[in-house]
């Protein structure tokens, strides 16, 4: 599929763009339709007019329909165009009187569990925001933010995601813990030896952290004995209740050390992540206010 001539994006009609945004955010070219208040013939033709001027496959036919690496890319521009009409109709006052701005953010589980959630509350008042989290894990976390489903991300990726910044937030500490009961029944010995035996608490299955000290420690991952518990705060308590080994945050594992729930059963134990915001680069002021917000919180609650 090869275009005429180079198109730029000014040679892409808004109209077309924002239909290929709603195939993907319905999911079907119907649903699409539905909402567009068009027909679904209509959507098919804008999409494939989108394609023939960029030459380039831009939707999955799927069930439901997915953009591809291109696609994503005009997926991204038309989410950064609505979210630039928005604040330039609230700064004309076109918009409906108390009506929120929308800011969508992905965010790892433990930092959501944390640190994360009081930056939000130190926003004021006005404007009013509305907010859509997305959890996921932070080495996922830039995927949602490449393919424009949310406008900025904590992440543990420094690499610059196209079209945004990065500012980096500060260490996330996690610590190998158990409960004492289970580390003298299953990690009484060195942790060198210990630990690849041992029952172990993981995330889900992407979740490789704990293999990863384990592999720290000389081994090739942790035990084949694994609680899936996907909660920060759930992880944190089934290793105190004694299911198993894991990796938890120092903010949570602070209070269960001093109360002696949790012991730390390895020399030299921490583990540090940093941590990275990214974001659109635009200039938005629901944006900016957010990310103000969370650099100041993030600095106060990860070690640097």
């Amino acid at each position: 599929m090869t275009p005429p001539y180079a198109p730029t994006f000014a040679d892409l009609p808004l109209d077309h763009v924002r239909t290929l945004l709603a195939v993907v955010d319905e999911g079907t070219f119907d649903a699409a339709a539905a909402a567009l208040h068009v027909t679904p013939s209509a959507v098919s033709q804008r999409v494939k007019a989108l394609e023939r001027r960029t030459g380039r496959v831009l939707l999955l036919r799927t069930k439901p329909v997915r953009a591809t690496d291109s696609g994503a890319v005009l997926v991204r521009l038309a989410r950064q165009v609505a979210r630039l009409e928005r604040d330039a109709s609230a700064e004309l006052g076109l918009r409906g009187e108390g009506e929120p701005t929308r800011v969508s953010v992905a965010v790892n589980a433990d930092s959501l569990a944390t640190w994360f959630l009081p930056a939000l509350t130190r926003l004021p008042r006005k404007p009013a925001l509305c907010f859509e989290l997305r959890r996921e894990d932070e080495g996922h976390t830039a995927t949602l933010l490449r393919e424009g489903v949310v406008m900025a991300a904590v992440t543990s990726s420094p690499e610059p995601v196209p079209g945004c910044t990065v500012r980096e937030l500060g260490r996330m500490r996690y610590l190998p813990c158990a409960a004492p009961e289970f580390a003298a029944r299953h990690l009484a010995g060195p942790p060198r030896e210990s630990v690849a035996d041992a029952p172990v608490v993981v995330f889900d299955r992407r979740d490789d952290f704990q293999d990863a000290f384990a592999r720290r420690l000389g081994h090739e991952g942790a035990s084949a004995v694994r609680h899936h518990v996907p909660t920060s705060e759930g992880f944190a308590e089934a290793v105190a209740a004694g299911l198993g080994w894991g990796m938890v945050p120092q903010p949570q594992a602070d209070p269960l050390l001093r109360t002696g729930r949790l012991v730390c059963f390895a020399p030299d134990p921490a583990v540090d992540v940093t941590l990275y915001w990214q974001q659109w680069r635009l200039d938005s002021p629901a944006l900016a206010a957010v990310a103000d917000a969370v650099v100041t919180a993030a600095a106060r609650a990860l070690c640097r």
